[in-house]
């Protein structure tokens, strides 16, 4: 097992996934489980993790999101959706606007580590229509797709991309 530092610096977005190798019960389970424990705004939660294995459905998603091509190939689709009205009943316009937001983006992040702590790998995807992701998963407008994980073992490893200089990045004051 990797400490967290080792797990954040072999994140990689997986765009080709094994199609032999499906995802084990147990390292799903545990990776909802980490999502599940993300931070929220007064622990609210304000999320929905549809976890998605069926293969038509993974095809509706894939027809949502133009171009991203390998999310019928993932053996595993996690769709996280903010459900605003849970932040506003307590935050008011604030709650629903951003508090919802951050909470489901933040759980997301946690799986995403959590699916590399477990041996695989993920793509995050965030362009996509959200009506067609709705239709797909039959929710109404209560609830707003925000990312698409997809999550299967590495078909290949890409090699690391460039980033940007912590001088560019950071100001201490």
């Amino acid at each position: 097992m990797w400490d967290f530092f080792e797990t954040v610096r072999h994140r990689h977005s997986i765009r080709r996934f094994r199609k032999e190798r499906e995802v084990e019960a147990e390292k799903l389970h545990a990776i909802i489980e980490v999502a599940a424990s993300a931070p929220s705004a007064g622990d609210i939660q304000p999320w929905r993790i549809e976890v998605i294995q069926d293969e038509g459905l993974r095809s509706a998603l894939d027809a949502a999101a133009p171009g991203e091509s390998f999310i019928g190939e993932a053996p595993v689709s996690l769709v996280f959706l903010a459900e605003p009205a849970r932040s506003a009943a307590e935050y008011g316009q604030r709650g629903a606007d951003l508090y919802a937001i951050q909470d489901t983006t933040i759980a997301a992040a946690y799986a995403q580590l959590a699916v590399v702590a477990a041996g695989m790998g993920s793509t995050w995807v965030g362009h996509f229509d959200e009506a067609a992701v709705r239709s797909a998963l039959g929710t109404g407008e209560e609830l707003v797709p925000l990312t698409i994980l997809c999550v299967g073992y590495p078909a290949e490893v890409p090699e690391p991309t460039p980033r940007r200089p912590l001088e560019e990045l950071v100001r201490y004051r």
